[in-house]
């Protein structure tokens, strides 16, 4: 047994879930771990977190976060044990019907799965902030940039260092002049990958939500977008476009201010995931984020044919190289 099992163990031990049943869960980009561990007598279940701190992982941004949304109404996992010191959570589990596990069995429910959870985000915006740092200009410039420094250099051995320095400048005034003014909550991977339906549940409840420990403050489009931007699920154009409507009109918001700041978030995401999946692909040897990019890619190119953006979408056109067989193939380790 190594030793952050006998630690695990350790936390179990003194709950109900003590000689519980392990098995093993899905995980996501991250370098946490995850397990569903099931009393033997009555069959209770629980999912224990494994983030180890030495790998920069903070349990206790989760339970802060954790306590925040159950606090406003939400359905975040309860914690039933916590150690923050060696990284161990043991959760309440909300269940496997992740939205897109669901809408994979009942398609039928796209718009009524996709509206409460907009209507989650409208709740969420109005609700009191907590202390966070902002997610702010200078951060999703940085961020962006990776699709030069670890995208474009992964494929093409190097990278327009000239080219990244004139889209950070005009990005960063862009992102300021755009995005500014507004400082909610944002989970920042907010999509139906990170979304259970409980509909057992009433109300805004019915929505759990899972892997919001990087939680920021930031512009209120940026949850929408990157719930019907999603790079592992096609979201039909329809959708999108009722659920923008949708927040607007739930929340009063300038339309065309919130348009204009959904179409530059999400160049800035699509940037960011860009680089982060060459990043997963050739630093981690994870090379099924490559079969993600083409998508990421054409979520980009749409939200570079916006006005706003009109000073830094020829860099990146021609700064990045596209997603063709060629060029992924140079991401794969």
């Amino acid at each position: 047994m190594t030793n952050r099992a006998i630690l695990a163990e350790a936390l179990i031990a003194q709950t109900e879930w003590a000689d519980a049943i392990h098995t093993p869960l899905a995980g996501d980009a991250s370098n946490r771990r995850y397990e569903r561990v099931t009393n033997k007598v009555n069959g209770a279940t629980a999912v224990l977190m494994d983030s180890p701190p030495d790998k920069n992982e903070d349990v206790a941004a989760f339970v802060r976060m954790a306590k925040y949304l159950q606090s406003i109404g939400l359905s975040a996992p309860e914690i039933y044990a916590e150690d923050c010191e060696y990284g161990f959570l043991l959760l309440e589990d909300l269940g496997d019907d992740l939205f897109a596990r669901v809408l994979e069995r009942e398609a039928e429910l796209e718009r009524k799965l996709y509206e409460a959870a907009t209507d989650v985000l409208v709740h969420l915006h109005a609700s009191p902030v907590i202390p966070l740092d902002s997610y702010d200009p200078a951060i999703m410039t940085e961020y962006s940039a990776l699709a030069f420094t670890k995208y474009a250099q992964g494929i093409l051995g190097a990278h327009d260092v000239d080219a990244r320095s004139r889209f950070e400048l005009r990005f960063s005034d862009i992102l300021h002049r755009e995005t500014g003014g507004y400082r909610v909550v944002v989970q920042r991977d907010y999509h139906a990958e990170n979304l259970i339906w409980l509909p057992n549940r009433t109300g805004l409840r019915r929505v759990g939500l899972l892997d919001f420990q990087s939680a920021m403050l930031g512009h209120p489009a940026y949850d929408l977008m990157s719930l019907l931007q999603d790079v592992r699920r096609s979201v039909p154009v329809g959708i999108e476009m009722r659920m923008i409507d949708r927040y607007i009109a739930s929340t009063g918001i300038d339309s065309h201010d919130f348009r204009t700041a959904y179409a530059v978030l999400g160049a800035q995401r699509n940037l960011r995931i860009l680089g982060g999946f060459a990043r997963l692909a050739t630093d981690y040897e994870k090379p099924h984020y490559v079969d993600l990019i083409p998508a990421v890619w054409g979520h980009l190119m749409r939200d570079l044919e916006h006005p706003a953006l009109v000073s830094i979408a020829d860099i990146v056109r021609n700064a990045l190289p596209p997603p063709n067989p060629d060029n992924l193939a140079r991401l794969r380790p």
